[in-house]
């Protein structure tokens, strides 16, 4: 399998690799790859490599035996063994680290409040929702929720990867937070990322290395997703000017 260099830093965004195999419409695979395949809810990165002059355009990605990077339709693709440069789209992948562990704090502010599991995710970068099992919320639940989470966002917890061996990670009893889903079960280590002091879960994603690093996140809704469900939308605030 390609070396998960995404998982060894998440901040890298140009790295130096080998073409293990190249097809235009199968895809790409590296011998050392930054991009996010995707998963989790996550979206894939988007990025370019660059080989002798000339640049291919990367806007998705394949999970098979290994993870095959898809090129632009009409790039030309790098033959077998060529040294190529990757680049991730900074804009696009710092916006989905902000917004993935935006969900992650509002995901265990609502199991610390609520005891909710998680029913069902999604997000694009700068916005994303969650649903919960929750049958039944308060009154002001949605501008409480906006200020509970920004309060975590504000106390700079740390977000720490790690990956432990199954065994241990299974002790964790909050590891999965999503209703009727288990860990995969031939996975002899599962990657666990713990927000210090408020969630810690299975995860695959990339993500910030604290919370304050998210900045300002708005719930922009609460619909009601059938009797026991409620679907939480959120954003990522602008910047202040």
């Amino acid at each position: 399998m390609s070396a998960r260099l995404d998982w060894e830093d998440p901040t890298l965004r140009e790295w130096d690799c080998t073409v293990l195999a190249s097809d235009p419409e199968a895809g790409i695979v590296l011998d050392r790859s930054a991009f996010y395949p995707g998963g989790g809810g996550q979206p894939p990165d988007h990025g370019v490599l660059l080989w002798q002059g000339v640049r291919t355009r990367i806007v998705d990605t394949r999970k098979g035996d290994d993870f095959y990077l898809i090129p632009a339709p009409g790039d030309p693709v790098p033959p077998v063994g060529t040294t190529v440069r990757g680049a991730i789209d900074d804009e696009r992948r710092s916006t989905l680290m902000r917004t993935h562990s935006g969900l992650h704090i509002l995901c265990g502010t609502v199991f610390r409040d609520f005891g909710a599991l998680v029913t069902g995710g999604n997000m694009q970068p700068g916005e994303a929702r969650m649903d919960f099992n929750l049958p039944e919320v308060p009154p002001g639940f949605k501008q409480s929720l906006e200020d509970a989470v920004n309060a975590e966002i504000a106390a700079d917890r740390k977000i720490v990867a790690r990956i432990l061996p199954r065994e241990e990670a299974l002790r964790i009893p909050t590891l999965v937070r999503t209703q009727d889903a288990l860990p995969p079960l031939e996975e002899p280590e599962i990657r666990v990322i713990d927000i210090v002091g408020l969630d810690v879960q299975a995860d695959g994603g990339t993500h910030v290395a604290s919370t304050a690093q998210v900045g300002r996140v708005e719930v922009v809704k609460v619909e009601s997703k059938g009797r026991q469900n409620r679907r939480v939308r959120i954003r990522l605030a602008p910047a202040p000017r």
